[in-house]
């Protein structure tokens, strides 16, 4: 019996506890987990990108989604919205040193899901086997 340790450890704060059904950092979560926040925030890890190269780096993303998690991340503080005077003008997108934060993880997760797309597959059709 570890008390000592138990006892060093504090509560966590419901409004960091993701696992609490109040936290505000769930909506952080939600924005950053989700199909296009990851893809998104993984494409701007090694730099700038305007809109259109966004959308065309990021396959199947319209520009509706696009703009709209763009809007979110943006509110977020985790992506920065640069404008050039210009006619028309060039807006370009960039991670905030907050966001940047989220690049070495995030790619984490990429890399691990590539390595392990075919072991992953394998694994449902063994599923689909057996239940079918």
């Amino acid at each position: 019996m570890d008390v000592g340790v138990q006892a060093a450890r504090k509560a966590p704060d419901a409004a960091s506890d993701v696992f609490n059904s109040d936290c505000p950092g769930r909506t952080v979560l939600d924005h950053v987990t989700s199909r296009w926040g990851v893809l998104i925030l993984a494409s701007l890890r090694e730099g700038p990108l305007r809109f259109y190269e966004l959308r065309d780096r990021i396959g199947g993303i319209s520009e509706k989604m696009l703009s709209q998690n763009l809007r979110v991340l943006v509110r977020d503080g985790l992506v920065a919205r640069e404008v050039e005077p210009a006619l028309p003008p060039k807006v370009s997108y960039r991670l905030t040193p907050l966001g940047g934060g989220l690049g070495v993880p995030l790619q984490g997760l990429l890399d691990w899901i590539a390595a392990h797309t075919h072991d992953i597959m394998a694994a449902q059709r063994e599923q689909d086997a057996a239940q079918g």
